[in-house]
């Protein structure tokens, strides 16, 4: 073990060295070094490009060793063969089991689906309403808006904020007669989703229509549900092994099975596989996740880079940055190890981003001239996915995918103007840009595996536990205790004086 920590401190040094000579270079230098293409990588039709990084060969080179080093393929292993990798709960992470053929098979897929089809089929429900916050929002949300192209089946609405203009707006568009409502919370505790349910309850108990036929929940605790008042034929279940964030490929994704069929939620869950297959036994010099997750790395721990864009250029990829959001926030913004030690450098960093080209005429300008360095990835597809065959429609997508490339170029070349320094981009900002033939519902499927690996590789190389998200509970715990104190006039001593007045306020309103 000794042996195996001085290896590490070793790789550690040299590639902190290499970030110190790195930025003695320029990417409009390296990006016409020769074999220079070794930095591009590919599987099927998708093509990851990062051409436009700042790593040499070697430097990547000694990222690979460091994965070796860190034990990387044991990591991966650990996790496809469901040892209990999060250590905090004493689980096995089984995402990635949600997506294989064997569990298309299973009685639990096949009642959910069977319960998707008879939805379509009947065409009694109009409107659906989703009621989950976080990773019961996100990511069947996400998958919605992104194959809207696909969307033939009834309207599908997510409410996952606990505001209740937010559940008030979407009922004003629903007939209760016909609007189903899908209650879902892993614990079936999470208080946003139920306070959003109890008042979905009452406005079909107000409106004649019995709730118990229009109200289906999806839960790790079935029993929890049944004694909220879900019917148990309507209640379809998820491992306790599956997290939020990385749910959408459970029964957490009935919604969006809902919205675009059987079919075609079978083809998303496909796509993914085939990129954990690919995680699970590419050579890490040809892993895409890896390769990237190797560079979140490289830029946050070595580079001090704090932040990271997504930019997809597709309208309809729009909550794309928002779900790996929170699939990268919750995952790795941790502050001690996956032993309970402090952390020696930063882990996770913040994730943000605005499909193109509506950002390049927002905050693009503070990418190319301000005095901070951000990576991004680019993404953008060679073709449009179901807009008519025409010329007009065609050339519009041919423009956006130019302005993908170009805005790739213009960030990593610049353009020297020192005459008028207002005028001077100067360029060195890195992308890597990710391509892909047509948004279909398995091109999405693998690209969004890729996003959860490349967390998932930069959270083993951190060493830290990806699968848990503890920070997140202690607000939740005071907000739960203060809205009980505020609700019986409880003493509010051990809060702070601004706190207390705030409430008193919010209690006498």
């Amino acid at each position: 073990m000794a042996e195996e920590q001085t290896q590490i401190r070793l790789i550690e040094g040299a590639l902190q060295q290499a970030a110190l000579d790195i930025a003695g270079s320029h990417l409009r230098d390296l990006v016409f070094q020769p074999g220079r293409d070794a930095l591009c990588f590919g599987l099927e039709d998708m093509q990851v490009d990062c051409t436009r990084q700042p790593i040499t060969n070697d430097i990547l080179a000694m990222l690979l060793e460091l994965a070796e080093a860190k034990s990387l393929r044991q990591s991966i292993d650990d996790m496809f063969s469901a040892a209990p990798i999060n250590l905090t709960e004493n689980r096995p992470v089984l995402h990635h089991l949600m997506r294989t053929p064997q569990q298309q098979k299973t009685q639990a897929f096949q009642k959910l689906s069977n319960f998707a089809e008879k939805v379509r089929v009947e065409k009694v429900v109009k409107s659906v309403v989703n009621l989950g916050v976080g990773g019961s929002d996100l990511g069947p949300a996400m998958v919605t808006q992104a194959l809207a192209g696909f969307h033939d089946g009834p309207a599908v609405h997510y409410v996952g904020n606990i505001d209740p203009c937010a559940l008030f707006d979407i009922l004003q568009i629903c007939d209760p007669a016909s609007t189903l409502f899908i209650v879902t919370s892993k614990t079936f505790t999470t208080v946003e989703t139920l306070a959003n349910a109890a008042l979905a309850r009452r406005w079909l108990d107000q409106n004649g229509i019995n709730h118990g036929d229009a109200m289906v929940a999806v839960t790790a605790v079935p029993d929890r549900a049944v004694e909220w008042g879900i019917d148990d034929a309507h209640i379809f279940t998820l491992d306790d092994g599956v997290g939020g964030r990385y749910s959408l490929w459970s029964a957490v994704g009935l919604a969006a099975m809902i919205a675009i069929g059987k079919d075609d939620f079978l083809a998303l869950l496909d796509g993914a596989h085939k990129m954990d297959i690919h995680f699970k036994t590419a050579p890490f010099d040809q892993n895409i996740p890896v390769v990237m997750g190797l560079l979140r790395v490289w830029h946050r721990s070595y580079l001090g880079r704090m932040a990271y864009g997504l930019m997809p250029y597709d309208q309809r990829l729009l909550r794309l940055p928002a779900w790996a959001q929170q699939l990268e926030m919750e995952s790795n913004g941790k502050r001690v190890d996956r032993h309970g030690n402090l952390l020696s450098v930063p882990a996770g960093p913040l994730i943000w981003g605005e499909p193109g080209t509506n950002g390049q005429h927002s905050f693009f300008q503070w990418l190319h001239q301000s005095v901070d360095i951000v990576p991004i990835d680019i993404l953008v597809a060679l073709r449009p996915t179901n807009l008519p065959d025409d010329a007009a429609w065609q050339d519009s997508h041919k423009m956006l995918a130019v302005n993908a490339v170009a805005q790739a170029e213009a960030l990593a070349l610049g353009l020297r103007n020192t005459a008028q320094p207002h005028r001077h981009v100067p360029g060195n900002r890195p992308c890597v840009m990710i391509s892909w033939d047509a948004t279909t519902p398995y091109a999405l499927g693998r690209l969004l595996a890729l996003y959860e690996h490349i967390t998932v590789t930069s959270g083993f190389l951190w060493n830290v536990n990806s699968f848990d998200q503890w920070g997140v509970e202690l607000g939740k715990k005071m907000a739960t205790e203060m809205t009980a104190k505020t609700n019986n006039g409880s003493d509010l001593t051990g809060y702070s004086p601004a706190a207390r007045a705030f409430l008193d306020r919010l209690n006498y309103r």
